[in-house]
């Protein structure tokens, strides 16, 4: 199992930045992969951000060029800096790790972007 802590969300002006942490403990060395969702209210989750145990990132294409995920194996979290914020990037971000074809979530941070 692994357990995961996300810290680092707020209340940003538009155009401000963010960066969230994913602290994950427990059987890490059987992560494949690691991602950064989101859920605005009424709407599903959805994926944003993606890093494989390889390195390889992905991004939805509306953060490209402003969000960047990364990973500190040495302190065994993930980051997401957030650049660029727009309102509509408003959403409980929540961290999730992917081992043995099961997903893994943290409690979530809420971002909100002001206009």
């Amino acid at each position: 199992q692994v357990q995961l802590v996300e810290s680092g969300g707020g209340l940003v002006q538009a155009g401000g930045s963010l960066r969230l942490s994913c602290a994950a403990s427990g059987s890490i060395l059987s992560i494949n992969a690691m991602g950064w969702y989101r859920q605005a209210p009424g709407k599903q989750r959805d994926l944003v951000a993606a890093i494989t145990s390889g390195g390889s990132t992905s991004y939805v294409d509306s953060v490209k060029g402003r969000f960047t995920i990364s990973s500190d194996n040495a302190k065994n979290t993930v980051y997401l800096q957030m650049n660029s914020l727009k309102p509509e990037d408003t959403a409980v971000y929540y961290c999730n790790a992917e081992l043995s074809g099961l997903g893994y979530w943290g409690q979530g941070t809420q971002v909100t972007v002001s206009s």
